[in-house]
């Protein structure tokens, strides 16, 4: 059967009608540049408080991380709780955790309100050990988010091995506030709740031009322009083109997903029971979940869409088989890829570089519940002019350097270890 490059979670949701792209000018409140979850979250919390909004998006929405990750409501950072105190310091550091800590709960709290139908679990989500070194982050983690009161729990032996549905795990972290949805639903659930709330979206309408007029700003396309107060840039990893500098605060990261056919057996029915999503410890981590009907997806840093389908597939090959060998042989369907903004800190980065002017980006593979809060945080800065509502102050950071060599050395380092996987060399 061939390897389909296709987005598994568009393939999941029925044809969506197409937004009107912005041929004239119109005015707003607040103009929010990306119509992802970041930028739709701004939308909807300036619109719940009376403000005219309108977006631009440069592709559909969802086109983006927005509609191409793995579906993971994640709590925190990328990095250990203790690690991001030490990078930050004391009381900035406990802030953003705890901010971050609470976000799955926001996402939770969106999809009831707005009815987001996004097959949402709230089963937790699992962190596996892949060896021991693994188990011992693992116990870092766990003393660390316990001390600051996180429902984690640490399983081990026959009660983590039939949570995961493998006998190569021995020991996981169960984080009770997270959960896992298609995340291209949650993303046009957020787009449809804007849509109802008054606000103006158009889609395939990139951004050429921001310019500051007077008091505000304009903001080009190639057929029509929003002249706004204030104006919020969310393209974050997709953010492209010369007008804007954003592109210097990161560095881009891609990662791929492998997605079965629908599977049936009991041996499938194994795999993460209750619908957890789960990614173990490797320094070059691999995802493992099940969607609404089924399939097994994998996934792994590195852009998928340039390697050929036999490698890709080679690869699902040698996780599924040493992680689930009673599965037998899998049929893959459809693999993906998405970006991911990562900064060397690997924190966010929140930006006003002119007044009226927002920005963010860096959310290093925590885009759902990072986008979701960061969205929030800023219709209350703007709409109230208080820092404290944001989960950091704005970046003082340097520019990153290099970016893009960076990112070719990440992308290469990725390839060999997912090749020497194919090879059987390393697991």
């Amino acid at each position: 059967m061939a390897l389909i490059e296709r987005c598994l979670w568009d393939q999941l949701l029925p044809e969506r009608a197409r937004m009107p792209v912005l041929q004239r000018e119109v005015r707003a409140d607040v103009c929010v540049i990306g119509a992802g979850i970041s930028g739709l979250s701004t939308a909807l919390h300036l619109l719940e408080s009376g403000q005219r909004v309108c977006l631009l998006e440069a592709q559909r929405i969802g086109h983006g991380g927005s509609g191409r990750n793995v579906g993971l409501v994640n709590a925190g950072t990328w990095i250990a709780p203790d690690d991001v105190e030490e990078r930050l310091g004391m009381d900035l550091g406990a802030r953003l955790n705890q901010a971050l800590g609470a976000a799955p709960a926001l996402v939770f709290a969106l999809i009831e309100r707005y009815g987001i139908d996004c097959q949402l679990r709230r089963a937790g989500t699992l962190h596996m050990a892949h060896n021991a070194g693994g188990a011992a982050e693992l116990q870092l983690r766990h003393g660390q988010w316990r001390r600051r009161g996180a429902p984690v729990e640490l399983l081990h032996g026959a009660d983590c091995q039939a949570l995961c549905g493998t006998s190569r795990i021995s020991m996981a972290l169960l984080d009770h506030r997270a959960g896992t949805l298609n995340p291209l639903a949650y993303t046009r659930g957020l787009a449809d709740a804007v849509q109802r709330m008054g606000g103006g979206l158009y889609e395939e309408s990139p951004v050429i031009e921001l310019q500051r007029q007077g008091d505000g700003w304009c903001v080009r396309t190639a057929e029509g322009a929003v002249l706004a107060p204030q104006v919020v840039i969310a393209s974050n990893a997709y953010t492209e083109g010369d007008w804007c500098a954003l592109r210097r605060e990161f560095f881009a990261g891609y990662y791929y997903q492998v997605a079965s056919q629908p599977l049936s057996s009991t041996s499938a029915d194994a795999i993460l029971p209750n619908g957890e999503g789960a990614w173990d410890t490797r320094q070059v981590l691999s995802s493992v979940r099940r969607d609404a009907e089924g399939r097994l997806l994998l996934g792994s840093l590195g852009n998928g869409s340039n390697k050929p389908a036999w490698f890709l597939r080679r690869w699902a090959e040698r996780i599924q088989r040493h992680y689930f060998p009673r599965l037998g042989r899998v049929e893959w369907q459809y693999t993906w890829s998405g970006r991911i903004a990562f900064t060397p800190e690997h924190l966010l980065r929140v930006f006003e570089p002119a007044p009226g002017l927002l920005a963010v980006t860096g959310y290093n593979g925590r885009g759902i519940t990072t986008g979701s809060l960061v969205g929030k945080a800023f219709a209350e800065y703007l709409l109230h002019g208080d820092p404290q509502a944001l989960p950091l102050p704005f970046s003082a950071l340097p520019a990153v350097s290099a970016p893009r060599v960076r990112s070719c050395l990440y992308e290469s380092g990725f390839t060999l270890y997912h090749l020497g996987q194919c090879l059987r060399v390393v697991i």
